[in-house]
């Protein structure tokens, strides 16, 4: 880290001091494969307490294909939660404590597309739900792309499409791709290939 990087870092901590919530308690909730329920006692900075809760996700990475044509490729698949089918960029948990994320991106490319990719670079970190949960989701950007056999998971039923980048992003304003995930990397992807 530079110095002058160490500066920002550290007068960011104290600007945020008057903002921290201190956790003096945590009773977990339910505990499932996936996801972990768990209510915290804090200290709030005004010194009166209050509970928070929130779940434990183990992270996730995710990646956008783009091909030579200008063109991504999404998933479509069944979201039980929202009881309908979404569009999304592949996805999927770290599977491991300490996974690297790129090796969970390429690994997801090829279990929910076939493809694999010559070339990835790191878009951007999100935390997905700040307001409940840990989770931070892993971006990035996948091209030279080689056409392959996709190999889901066995509870897993996606089906791969392959689109222009204009159209997927007709496709958020209009409402049709409503996925945070998803529209944060076709935005970010739109972005970068304008220049």
């Amino acid at each position: 880290m530079l110095r002058s990087e160490k500066e920002n870092w550290l007068k960011n901590r104290e600007i945020d001091a008057n903002l921290v919530e201190k956790t003096l308690s945590t009773k977990p909730i339910y505990t499932g494969r996936l996801l972990h329920v768990y209510e915290d006692r804090v200290l709030l900075p005004n010194g009166r307490e209050t509970t928070r809760e929130w779940i434990k996700h183990p992270g996730a990475a995710a990646v956008i294909p783009y091909t030579d044509k200008g063109e991504i490729i999404l998933v479509r698949q069944y979201r039980y939660p929202l009881q309908q089918v979404t569009w999304e960029i592949p996805a999927g948990k770290l599977d491991k404590e300490g996974e690297d994320p790129l090796m969970c991106a390429k690994r997801e490319l090829g279990e929910e597309t076939g493809y694999i990719a010559q070339r990835y670079t790191k878009l951007f970190t999100m935390a997905t739900t700040a307001g409940f949960s840990n989770e931070y989701i892993h971006i990035y950007l996948a091209e030279g792309l080689e056409s392959g056999v996709k190999h889901p998971d066995e509870d897993e039923f996606v089906e791969t499409v392959v689109l222009p980048l204009e159209k997927a992003l007709e496709m958020i304003y209009n409402n049709s791709i409503i996925d945070a995930k998803t529209m944060a990397a076709i935005l970010q992807v739109a972005k970068m290939k304008r220049k």
